[in-house]
């Protein structure tokens, strides 16, 4: 067993920033901020940092404990995306905009399940089987980086798109995540 092996950081690296999609996520994570005023993106990025690496170790086993397969978890999860991809291409709030809101935003619904999402948490049980951990705790790392600096400099972003851009993006990612919703739903569902 080596201790780290470049290719398979990069191929976990990889499969990981294509999941994971922070940058695909930017116009839901811009909606979020303008929500709840603004996003704490250290503690987004450790809680998915710590998310992956605890389900990654224990995953399959927490799933077991509570009774649920991944399929499960899955769907609960594609149903949340659902929502918040109802919300951008009509927009309207379904959830409400409260003081819990501004205090958890930055958990539920970004860190979890957007980010570290149902499609996340599956890809770590199935690169478990194939890669050595080590080199998997390297690749979430370097994608949890990643995703803070992408949080960090979302008002940055926010400004580059202006007002008019973020609608747009907004519509078009709004229909990207129903989509992805909607695959993960009937995968999990065999519809």
């Amino acid at each position: 067993m080596q201790p780290f092996v470049f290719k398979e950081i990069l191929s976990v690296t990889m499969i990981l920033f294509a999941i994971i999609d922070i940058l695909g996520a930017i116009p839901v994570v811009i909606q979020l901020r303008q929500r709840a005023g603004h996003i704490e993106s250290e503690k987004a990025s450790v809680v998915v940092l710590i998310l992956m690496i605890v389900f990654l170790f224990v995953g399959d086993k927490l799933l077991d404990i509570i009774g649920l397969d991944i399929p499960s978890f899955a769907i609960a999860g594609s149903l949340v995306i659902f929502i918040i991809a109802m919300e951008m291409i009509l927009g309207i709030n379904l959830f409400k905009n409260s003081e819990e809101l501004t205090s958890t935003v930055s958990i539920v619904p970004l860190a979890f399940p957007l980010i570290a999402g149902a499609g996340t948490m599956t890809t770590l049980l199935s690169l478990k089987s194939e890669y050595q951990t080590q080199n998997i705790l390297v690749g979430i790392i370097i994608n949890t980086l990643f995703v803070y600096l992408v949080l960090k400099n979302v008002q940055w972003l926010e400004k580059l798109f202006g007002k008019t851009g973020i609608e747009i993006l907004r519509k078009a990612f709004g229909v990207i995540l129903l989509a992805i919703a909607i695959k993960l739903f009937r995968s999990n569902t065999h519809l």
